[in-house]
């Protein structure tokens, strides 16, 4: 058994963080949809946002995702130093 952290924490890092991005752009009443998918299996991490921010909204929100995926990425790479 590992003693890294659990399934569960690695999860709720990486959602954390990705969330922590999109709404350090966007107000969240700017927000109209957003969604992160987090899974982690088998020591492999799959993070998926879904982004639809309010009419007219800046920055890019395909940025915005990149970001936060990258983000969710490096918060889990720190659990793990």
């Amino acid at each position: 058994m590992s003693d890294g952290p659990s399934d569960a924490a690695v999860v709720q890092t990486a959602a954390e963080a990705a969330e922590g991005v999109v709404f350090g752009h966007y107000r969240k009443s700017g927000v109209d949809d957003l969604d992160v998918t987090v899974s982690f299996e088998g020591e492999t991490l799959s993070v998926d946002v879904y982004l639809n921010p309010g009419d007219g909204t800046d920055p890019d929100p395909d940025a915005v995702v990149d970001e936060a995926v990258a983000a969710a990425e490096a918060a889990v790479d720190d659990l793990f130093a």
